[in-house]
């Protein structure tokens, strides 16, 4: 043992004493030895926009996206049992039903929440509010519609309110919350005031842009409602289309990326299935067992489809080939590697897995498909079939936005699919909804949470289910996700309450606006 020196432990003993009189007398300049000096206590509004930007489209992609959402609507398949929660709905291990809650509060609703605080008394700042406001209803949105009850009102306030158990507000209440703060953020937009310019990296701080895409938002979420509301839903997708939505493809709402640098800067989509998945290109070594799905890859092939030829490859040695003849979809519900995987369809690595893509927020093929659907609801004026055909054009020209040469499709081959899948303008309303919803699923991915809750709202295409032994749905396509066990531990009483109102924290459990 080694001791000290008198003078040595006298000189400490000075020290802690006087570090404890300093204690109980007063803090002589404590409070602000312990600020950091790398930090600061109020945020810059723009630089925080930027990344509730990033982080609302950068979040549990593989997991949410892929596996969980993706998987259910039979676009993507896995012969492996631990990501299996779409393809054979099981749950055994991992976190997949709970990322995108437990990602999504701490990063992109906080982030745009604090914007809106620091924004919110100067009314020469009114755009940024604005701003802020329409896109914490994106956030929110792709929360709610995944989870259903969930904390909206009293979210994001921990910092300034101190309320770290938050109430989860019924899913009604909030989706009429949300109109109501698109229909406000798009009045009080002011052409005189200044914007976020290049720190909005969808828009650029243009306004009239952003009032396109609250408006189609709104539309999107009136929509959404037509079973639970169907009369709110007619009067909120009346106002949306009448206050201007996104219609032409040079108003589509996207975020740019960059093949290099760091991970941030690319395509959120690309890179979590790249390093989840597809790494590999050679279409054997598959991380996760992850192929494309056989609904869709035969659902492309069966119309003729020429996005078939963009989306999908198969691997001929190390060349990844689009030859329409060779692509084939994996089925969902294997439990071994099939001997012949290799010769399964997945993702085109120069398009799909492409890492300086855009991801596309919103974009005029789905506002367009939306116009004709609410067309056969007799809620919008314009012509159905009009607004079906712009709609797949659009679809098809957004490839190109992905890759200008890979994702090139000809006008002609437009043409020879709409000829051949023409919108059945004297068909029954069923069989109209059912054209549109089965395009809606193929022209939403790869944003498969959308293309999720697109399908449970329309329920088209008809997709049978698997009922893989040991599965936890008894054979039913799940309709949501689950809350996270922290919330039933930390939050209990407000966990509990949700859970009464909306039902058991179960996949199967619809949220409301999911009727049957």
């Amino acid at each position: 043992m080694t001791f000290l020196s008198s003078h040595t432990f006298l000189r400490r003993s000075l020290l802690i004493a006087g570090l404890l009189a300093g204690l109980t007398a007063c803090d002589k300049g404590f409070e602000q030895m312990n600020i950091n000096p790398d930090a600061s206590s109020t945020i810059t509004p723009a630089y925080v926009f930027t990344k509730a930007q990033l982080d609302a489209l950068n979040n549990s992609y593989y997991s949410t996206g892929v596996l969980a959402s993706g998987g259910s609507i039979q676009h993507f398949a896995t012969y492996k049992d631990v990501p299996a929660i779409g393809d054979k709905y099981y749950f055994q291990q991992g976190t997949y039903p709970y990322d995108f809650f437990q990602n999504g509060y701490p990063n992109a609703v906080n982030e745009i929440s604090e914007v809106i605080r620091a924004v919110s008394t100067d009314a020469n700042q009114v755009n940024l509010l604005s701003a802020a406001r329409i896109w914490r209803v994106y956030v929110m949105h792709r929360i709610t519609d995944l989870y259903g009850d969930v904390p909206y009102s009293e979210a994001a306030k921990g910092y300034t309110q101190n309320l770290f158990a938050p109430k989860y507000d019924a899913q009604q209440s909030i989706y009429a919350d949300m109109l109501n703060e698109l229909d406000q953020s798009v009045q009080a937009f002011d052409a005189n005031k200044t914007t976020f310019g290049t720190a909005d990296l969808i828009y650029g701080g243009n306004i009239d842009r952003w009032k396109k895409f609250a408006n189609s938002l709104m539309l999107r979420l009136a929509m959404r409602m037509t079973k639970a509301d169907a009369a709110s839903a007619q009067t909120w997708a009346k106002k949306a289309i009448a206050g201007g939505v996104i219609t032409q493809d040079s108003d589509l709402a996207k975020i740019n990326y960059l093949s290099s640098g760091q991970d941030i800067n690319k395509n959120p989509y690309a890179l979590s299935m790249r390093n989840s998945d597809y790494s590999p290109g050679n279409g054997n070594d598959n991380i996760e067992g992850g192929k494309l799905a056989r609904t869709f890859i035969d659902a492309l092939k069966n119309s003729a489809d020429p996005r078939l030829n963009v989306i999908a490859v198969v691997w001929n040695g190390s060349t990844a080939d689009t030859t329409t003849s060779l692509q084939r979809g994996m089925p969902n519900g294997l439990l071994v590697k099939p001997a012949d995987f290799k010769t399964y369809s997945e993702p085109n690595p120069v398009t799909v897995l492409k890492l300086d893509a855009p991801v596309l927020v919103m974009t005029a093929a789905e506002v367009n498909l939306l116009l004709a659907e609410a067309a056969v609801r007799g809620w919008y004026s314009g012509d159905a079939a009009s607004a079906y055909n712009a709609g797949v054009r659009s679809a098809m020209a957004n490839w190109a936005q992905i890759n200008a040469t890979a994702g090139s499709i000809s006008t002609a081959k437009v043409d020879a699919y709409l000829t051949k899948n023409p919108f059945p303008t004297s068909g029954s309303t069923d069989a109209k909804l059912a054209q549109i919803g089965s395009q809606l699923w193929i022209t939403l991915f790869p944003d498969e949470q959308e293309a999720f809750a697109s399908w449970r709202r329309t329920g088209y295409p008809a997709l049978t289910p698997v009922n893989v032994t040991g599965n936890i749905t008894g054979g039913v396509i799940p309709r949501r996700l689950l809350y996270p066990p922290t919330e039933e531990s930390v939050n209990n009483a407000q966990f509990s309450a949700a859970v009464a109102r909306q039902g058991a924290n179960l996949l199967t459990t619809r949220i409301w606006w999911d009727k049957q």
